[in-house]
């Protein structure tokens, strides 16, 4: 036993890089050199990322831009990890920024923003299309653009931030500086006043998508056979290539003896296949479409998976707009073809 007053066995400080390699690579590589998540590597962003804003977007993440948040690590988890991806460069301290906010007048920043930063940046501030993987953005763009109008960049990013980054660039990203674009240092602080002024924009609110029922069902008022064949046709109705009909078994019974009340009906809209996955990969999870028929207890049931409650998962707006409308087709084959 421990003699009262006697301090108790010594906490092993928390491993950084064991941290990042759990919550963080898979995203912004082992390396630090980006993926789906921008590279966090580069000296320049280093330079002008102070460690509060490390660790602040690692507790507020992107809400709809696919970096989650962490609010689950504790405060030496957090300040670990920050000190890894310090380690990505060694050399490189955060360059000191003035406190305050900037300066600087919105309209005509506003003006600037649309000239110099839409293109890559979007009009509102939205960011670039994609998740940041090769198949999700243009193969010429190491990166994408991240939202300025992101409430988590805006909550996590100085002014001092915003201004050191688009007076110097990013070097290794399109990011460059608008110092040398022949920009003044009074037209960046209008574009910075341009950028804060996102958080006076009121965001759309969307519905909790982990509210939604993970599956969607109907019954059926035709026999077994019958609704087989008219999800069939509703699926092709819906401008869908039907791809193949099994029974929901095979494979894991010997030949014949999988139940014949139990159908996969498979199919795709190969556009809209390449359109979803164009905005994020991760989509394929649970691609391509498919129905189920059922019999039970005398009730046939058509049912499939609801895309509104998986786009949960994947913290991507884009992404959501996508399922919902995911959902909408498959409630429109639901429907066709229990009638």
């Amino acid at each position: 036993m421990l003699a009262i007053g006697a301090a108790g066995p010594a906490r092993a400080a928390p491993d950084g890089a064991l941290l990042y390699a759990r919550n963080c690579a898979a995203c912004h590589g082992a390396d630090g050199r980006g993926g789906v998540g921008v590279p966090l590597a580069l000296p320049d962003f280093l330079a002008t990322a102070p460690d509060e804003y490390l660790r602040r977007t690692i507790r507020l993440g992107r809400p709809g831009r696919v970096m989650p948040a962490f609010p689950h690590l504790s405060d030496a988890e957090v300040d670990a990890i920050v000190r890894h991806i310090r380690s990505f460069a060694p050399d490189v301290r955060p360059r000191p920024l003035p406190e305050g906010p900037v300066r600087g007048d919105p309209k005509r920043g506003a003006e600037l923003y649309a000239r110099h930063c839409a293109a890559c940046h979007g009009p509102d501030g939205e960011g670039g299309k994609g998740t940041g993987v090769t198949f999700s953005r243009p193969r010429d763009l190491p990166i994408v653009a991240p939202a300025l109008n992101n409430p988590g960049f805006l909550a996590a990013a100085s002014d001092a931030q915003i201004k050191a980054t688009l007076m110097w660039g990013r070097k290794g990203t399109p990011m460059p500086s608008f110092l040398k674009q022949g920009l003044s240092e009074r037209d960046i602080d209008d574009i910075v006043a341009f950028v804060r002024s996102f958080e006076r924009r009121p965001r759309k609110r969307r519905a909790d998508l982990k509210d939604e029922p993970p599956v969607l069902v109907r019954e059926s008022a035709s026999d077994y056979a019958a609704t087989v064949e008219n999800v069939k046709q509703a699926v092709v109705g819906q401008n869908f290539r039907l791809i193949r009909v099994q029974p929901l078994e095979q494979g894991f019974f010997p030949e014949g003896e999988a139940s014949r009340a139990e159908t996969i009906v498979y199919f795709c809209n190969f556009n809209f296949l390449y359109k979803a996955l164009a905005v994020d990969p991760r989509v394929g999870l649970f691609l391509p479409c498919r129905v189920t028929v059922v019999e039970r207890a005398g009730k046939v049931l058509v049912m499939t998976i609801n895309p509104t409650r998986l786009a949960a998962l994947f913290n991507n707006e884009e992404l959501d707009e996508l399922c919902e409308r995911m959902r909408e087709l498959y409630e429109a084959i639901l429907e066709d073809s229990t009638l």
